[in-house]
């Protein structure tokens, strides 16, 4: 017999069913029913957009922090941001004040801005923090993150001098650019960008062709908005050096995967990547029997970085075995075994389409988390 010590739950969420916070905790009530002396360790995972400070917070220990800053059309309103790590941490989404939901039916993704982010991105500087992470996911912006460069000090100008904050579709209007005003403190400031998708910030695609329809670009904004991304790429590489254009994820949130590159010399990385480092996930695994991870879909896309196998990567070094319960898997999925996955269960117990499906999908999980339970229990395992 072999006793079951310790457990690591570290899901994403199901994405329009459960967060990952919820299934945490129905995982871990069903861990603690068939093995009560198990130490269970959750860590809630998000991909960057929104619930990442709640999950970075609920893993960490922290608070949030309220401020006044500006939306997506330069209204005053009420933002936040996470602290953690004893306050030497941050974590930004940056959808919190410039995202999709904040513009409701008025969808013109050409002059929405990110100044807002700069401004939360600045709270964290004054608080001294020595770490922020700014999560990138949901955007309704295009503008290249110049919104929130412009907030923390950059100077933006056309071509007669005169100083103004651009918008995607002025981007093509920036003639030079003054970094002599940035935020002294961001020197001194470790900035990572979590972004989940490898898009580049130009071309078809990039930024303006894959997402802003989505934001409520037409065909003829999309082209505008597109033309705008490859100018000011254009303008950096000559005003400041750096060549963003081709870079993976520059494309993320509309070009500010990019701009956080070019303004503030992020480190654009994974998500998971990023949750992983910052919760001390090699250190928190030491000793596990067994890993719990999970995502909405697993197919050959999740190869890419996405939860379950950032995860399971990490674990294989250590031997520590990673099962993933997931909503659906889609074949070909043979290459996801060989990073360290070692099963993989879906939670849907009837075949019904996904709008049924999500109805039931916690006691979906309840009972596949109680299966799984049972299995381990007659394959050896046994309370410590």
């Amino acid at each position: 017999m072999k006793p079951m010590k310790k457990i690591i739950l570290i899901p994403d969420s199901f994405k329009g069913t459960m967060s990952s916070t919820q299934i945490c905790s129905i995982l871990e009530e069903r861990i603690k029913y068939h093995y009560p002396q198990a130490s269970v360790i959750s860590i809630p995972v998000a991909d960057g957009g929104e619930g990442s400070v709640d999950c970075f917070i609920s893993a960490m220990g922290g608070e949030r922090v309220f401020l006044k800053v500006m939306g997506p059309y330069m209204d005053e309103m009420e933002g936040f941001f996470g602290v953690v790590d004893n306050g030497a941490t941050a974590v930004i989404e940056m959808a919190a004040c410039a995202g999709l939901p904040l513009v409701g039916d008025n969808l013109h993704p050409g002059k929405t801005t990110t100044f807002g982010v700069g401004q939360m991105i600045a709270e964290a500087v004054k608080r001294r923090c020595k770490k922020i992470i700014v999560g990138l996911g949901g955007s309704a912006t295009n503008d290249f993150g110049a919104g929130a460069a412009a907030a923390l000090g950059v100077q933006f100008m056309d071509k007669d001098g005169n100083y103004f904050i651009p918008v995607g579709e002025s981007l093509d209007r920036i003639a030079r650019i003054d970094m002599s005003g940035l935020l002294p403190g961001l020197k001194e400031t470790q900035i990572i960008t979590m972004c989940d998708i490898d898009n580049p910030l130009y071309g078809k695609t990039g930024a303006a062709y894959v997402f802003s329809p989505q934001k409520g670009a037409d065909p003829a904004i999309v082209e505008a908005l597109d033309r705008g991304l490859r100018a000011v790429s254009e303008t950096v590489k000559r005003e400041l050096g750096v060549d963003v254009a081709r870079l993976p994820g520059a494309g993320a949130a509309g070009g500010m995967g990019g701009g956080m590159v070019a303004f503030l010399n992020s480190r654009l990385t994974m998500g998971i990547e990023a949750v992983l480092d910052t919760v001390g996930f090699d250190e928190l695994i030491e000793g596990a029997d067994l890993i719990i991870s999970g995502e909405g879909r697993i197919d050959s896309q999740s190869l890419r970085g996405k939860v379950v196998v950032g995860v399971a990567r990490r674990a294989k070094r250590r031997g520590i075995s990673v099962i993933a319960l997931v909503g659906d898997i889609v074949d070909p999925i043979e290459a996801v075994y060989s990073e360290g996955v070692s099963a993989i269960f879906s939670i849907n117990r009837v075949a019904v389409p996904f709008n049924e499906a999500k109805k039931r999908s916690k006691e979906d999980l309840m009972l596949t988390a109680d299966n799984l339970m049972r299995l381990f229990k007659v394959l050896g395992y046994e309370q410590s």
